[in-house]
């Protein structure tokens, strides 16, 4: 939880009108520093529409920053694998990733998702002292007479994962990070919000190369 005191600042910029919430972070304390060279993106959801925009959007994040990337629908398309893949399976294909250069894979996920109501209207400026019965009873007699009394609204956990997969050392996982998806409604924002949330914290915690440092090493080799 430190880190994500640490974040505070940066967390403050994005919560204005965002649908996502960065919940918890954990970094790797032996990686200070880490430039993915070639990257898998993989999105986790049966929602293909969501996870061909988010593996996508994704690709072009990393894109910009100098590494190779590739959407794992790309690689492997569901429907493809009526079947679920086995543990050998997968082995094959991280060993096939290691061949071809591949060095990081970006794993996202559903964790749960939870249904949330909450009263639409808020009464704690209400003084609770000289409060009486039939004060009170008014005050929430619409939990009986008006079906649109509450408020429901959904929240999606979502884990992040970013996992090495260099052949000269054993794969080990870099940084995971929570994130809510609190009511989407649009699947163009959700996705955005998230990318830009995640991208935050892995510049932040010098993960990935900023865009800004990208270009400017671009410009050097040009120069050079």
């Amino acid at each position: 939880m430190k880190r994500l005191f640490l974040l505070l600042p940066l967390l403050f910029l994005y919560s204005a009108c965002t649908t996502t919430q960065l919940i918890d972070h954990w970094k790797n304390p032996d990686i200070d520093y880490y430039e993915p060279q070639k990257v898998l993106i993989v999105g986790l959801t049966s929602n293909i529409e969501a996870r061909q925009k988010f593996e996508t959007q994704l690709k072009k994040e990393f894109e910009a920053r100098g590494s190779v990337a590739m959407t794992s629908l790309s690689l492997f398309d569901p429907s493809l694998h009526p079947e679920k893949m086995t543990k050998e399976e997968l082995q094959q294909i991280e060993k096939k990733l290691v061949d071809d250069g591949f060095d990081t894979i970006f794993f996202t996920k559903i964790i749960g998702v939870e249904d949330k109501i909450q009263y639409k209207e808020n009464y704690h400026e209400y003084d609770e002292t000289y409060r009486k019965f039939a004060d009170e009873y008014l005050m929430y007699q619409d939990v009986f007479y008006n079906p649109s009394y509450y408020e429901s609204y959904t929240i999606y956990h979502c884990e992040t994962s970013m996992y090495c997969i260099c052949p000269t050392k054993e794969r080990e996982l870099l940084w995971k990070g929570y994130i809510d998806v609190v009511d989407p409604t649009s699947i163009n924002e959700s996705v955005t919000d998230y990318i830009n949330l995640a991208i935050a914290v892995l510049e932040h915690e010098q993960l990935i190369l900023p865009k800004t440092n990208q270009i400017k090493k671009e410009k050097d080799e040009l120069v050079n």
